[in-house]
């Protein structure tokens, strides 16, 4: 064996961990049947199996040569496990609950599907990029409490969302952000919970990434201490500097359960790959005295998303762990990279209590956010996605509510994390979606892509 050169793989495989022989890399279950899809295993007829988990025996379902199958016929609001073989080789037994759901389904995992357990069961951090050449990237990292967290896979769309294939996946990698710079991909991210803060481009447009360049070391893992935090924000340009929010710290309490607001930026014509291009604010505290400041707001600020404002000024708006609708502002010092995040004020938010991003519309000088909108009644969780618009950053209106599932039970279904871009008279987005079985609306079962028709309409 020699080392590693490179950050992608199709498929990672941990050493002496069941991948099966053949890798089943896509799931996409519908209410009467699920489109499975695998790596190709030399030039061979591949066959299907599939039962019901109540079920004893397998049965054959099919054959393919197209490395793709639909198991058809199936009852909707069930469990079903299924396998590939090809000769003497064949895949893990997978698993689908057969059931609609919201949007087009990009991926699927089965909550007690355990074919990546050594990085988690849950999909998870949405990653939309509109490529210049006509095609959608979309990534999302696997989960779970406990779990090294550290995969993170890729696919693509040739016909804007319409299908989705699988493209790559990348070790390790979780928290990530693809975005584009001069025309090449870009993936940031960190190599696990709280570990250190990585950055790579792409050669090929997304399918490859060589080995990552280390930004910035974190520690590691809940247990393991504080560091970087992050989530995938817009990387934004601005008088001639890329910015991006991170924070430093833990959800541990022995670690002190806080989150330390940060902004990292370098110059648009540095080698983004080279560490020291990079500048980073050094992370600020919550401080309870803020004005604006909630009086449950201790867990303070996380997630933060970047905005110029009409008056040109660069704020990270944060969302804010309070159980009002609040919002924290920092002012970036766009003079200074080095200075430190100055806080603001706290803004009227009704999406406050999950992740977040802000994007300005040129057309309409409008500023948009999709959230999890907050209403008393009846009682909402994650299951009211809405479509909300500002002119100011200050006063934000509602728009419109793209997904209602408020009739669910708010403690497993769940559509959060949003990563939306404005594409001609639409926007599109991916979400984190927990429905139809999901462990809980936290814990998603589902990476989904929706349209949203003629958005300032």
């Amino acid at each position: 064996m020699r080392g590693i050169s490179t950050w992608s793989y199709s498929p990672y495989k941990p050493f002496l961990f069941d991948t099966g022989d053949i890798y089943i890399c896509r799931i996409a279950p519908s209410a009467n049947a699920i489109h499975i899809e695998w790596l190709p295993f030399g030039d061979a007829e591949y066959s299907v199996f599939v039962k019901a988990r109540a079920d004893a025996d397998f049965s054959f379902a099919g054959t393919s040569r197209e490395c793709q199958f639909d198991i058809e016929g199936l009852d909707t609001q069930r469990d079903y496990e299924f396998f590939v073989t090809a000769g003497d080789k064949r895949s893990r037994v997978r698993l689908a609950k057969c059931a609609d759901a919201e949007g087009t389904v990009i991926n699927y995992i089965h909550p007690e599907d355990n074919a990546y357990s050594f990085s988690g069961r849950y999909l998870c951090s949405p990653s939309l990029l509109q490529h210049p050449d006509g095609y959608l990237l979309a990534s999302m990292d696997l989960f779970d409490h406990g779990t090294c967290q550290n995969l993170t896979l890729v696919f693509r769309s040739d016909d804007g969302g319409v299908n989705w294939h699988y493209l790559t996946e990348l070790f390790p990698c979780f928290w990530g952000k693809l975005f584009l710079h001069k025309g090449d991909v870009y993936m940031l991210g960190v190599s696990t919970e709280y570990g250190d803060l990585l950055i790579s481009r792409s050669p090929d447009g997304g399918k490859s990434f060589p080995a990552p360049t280390v930004l910035l070391r974190g520690t590691g893992g809940k247990s393991g201490g504080v560091g970087v935090h992050k989530n995938p924000q817009p990387v934004l340009t601005f008088n001639g500097r890329i910015y991006e929010t991170l924070e430093w710290g833990s959800w541990s309490p022995k670690h002190g359960y806080y989150h330390a607001a940060m902004v990292m930026s370098c110059a648009v014509d540095s080698d983004l790959l080279d560490p020291s291009s990079w500048s980073f604010t050094p992370p600020l505290k919550y401080d309870p005295s803020w004005e604006g400041a909630a009086p449950d707001g201790e867990k303070a600020c996380i997630e933060g998303t970047l905005a110029v404002s009409p008056d040109g000024v660069l704020y990270n708006i944060m969302r804010y762990q309070t159980n009002e609708r609040r919002a924290l502002a920092f002012r970036v010092n766009t003079d200074d990279p080095d200075a430190p995040l100055e806080y603001s004020h706290a803004i009227d938010f009704p999406g406050n209590l999950s992740k977040f991003m802000i994007k300005f519309d040129t057309v309409s000088g409008k500023y948009y956010s999709i959230v999890c909108r907050r209403i008393d009644e009846p009682k909402t969780v994650r299951n009211l996605l809405s479509l909300i618009s500002s002119r100011d950053l200050i006063t934000w209106e509602l728009e419109g509510d793209l997904i209602d599932r408020r009739n669910d039970d708010p403690a497993f279904v769940g559509f959060q994390y949003v990563d939306f871009d404005f594409s001609g008279d639409d926007i599109i987005f991916q979400s984190r979606t927990a429905m139809n079985g999901a462990h809980n609306f936290h814990d998603s079962n589902y990476a989904t892509f929706h349209t949203v028709k003629n958005f300032r309409a």
